[in-house]
């Protein structure tokens, strides 16, 4: 096969690693090959805040709230953060938000590239991998600020379950039980999934809970952003279960979170978790 628009390494069989082949072709293109200029750069573009996910029986929920701030600043309202990946993953994205955008891209294209050359897709751990090395390609950038920190949540065909992954910005690779949460607004998030996370719930009670985690953490970090009624501008909420995965429709999200601000309008501070052993009188 010969194609005169085209270097004869695109007509070849190449490695199953899109990455690798472009670290070959074009490695000015790769994220990471990019020369900075000293200084840090944090402070120069828009930072994307907080992700939650949590398991269910039958999959996995990964939510991420509409904010984008530049220093004090509200650079976005309604950036999206939440990215179906493949047929069975998600991601989700905090920190710098234009290369964690481009990392969710180069990751899509990487798993994409897998399955056309192999025949076949990856398992999930291998797709773990695959995020923790291109994480790791940025690390010279993360060292001058520009960080990023996403959040793999994906179904796992060979157990049956979903699974959830964090990451490090040297891209350490972390399985996290039940429910996580990453951003500036995490450790509020992570403090309401703790309250409110069973291992019994179902897909619609899951939503709800990432939803009310997600309002815990825009009521005490000023990075995050709640549910803007005005706007109509809702979390977006990806589910993955054993039939694919699939957004919920912004209607959907909005009654969910309709009901909750309804609910909060006599408990401003949420559900009331339970108190095993405690005073019964």
């Amino acid at each position: 096969m010969s194609d005169p628009r085209l270097p004869a390494a695109y007509l070849q069989p190449g490695v199953s690693s899109f990455t690798d082949f472009l670290a070959v072709q074009a490695p000015d293109l790769l994220p990471g090959r990019r020369s900075l200029p000293a200084g840090q750069g944090d402070g120069l573009a828009p930072h994307g805040t907080t992700i939650v996910a949590a398991t269910f029986p039958g999959g996995v929920v990964l939510a991420g709230d509409r904010r984008a701030t530049m220093g004090n600043i509200i650079a976005q309202r309604d950036i999206q953060k939440v990215f179906a990946t493949d047929e069975f993953t998600a991601v989700g994205i905090a920190g710098t938000a234009g290369l964690a955008v481009e990392l969710v891209r180069l990751f899509q294209v990487e798993l994409e590239h897998y399955e056309k050359i192999e025949g076949t897709v990856l398992s999930l751990d291998g797709k773990a991998n695959r995020l923790s090395a291109l994480i790791r390609g940025n690390l010279g950038m993360a060292m001058q600020g520009l960080a990023v920190v996403p959040l793999l949540a994906g179904y796992d065909l060979a157990t049956a379950r979903g699974r959830i992954f964090s990451y490090d910005v040297t891209g350490g690779r972390y399985e996290e039980t039940g429910f996580h949460s990453v951003g500036s607004g995490s450790l509020f998030a992570r403090g309401s999934l703790k309250k409110l996370y069973r291992e019994d719930l179902t897909e619609a009670d899951a939503v709800m809970v990432v939803v009310q985690a997600l309002y815990d953490a825009a009521e005490d970090d000023s990075a995050t952003g709640g549910p803007d009624v005005a706007r109509r501008i809702f979390p977006v909420i990806q589910v993955v279960t054993a039939e694919g995965g699939r957004r919920l429709p912004d209607d959907e999200v909005a009654a969910v979170a309709d009901r909750m601000i309804a609910a909060r309008m006599s408990l401003p501070n949420g559900p009331v978790a339970e108190l095993p052993g405690g005073d019964q009188r």
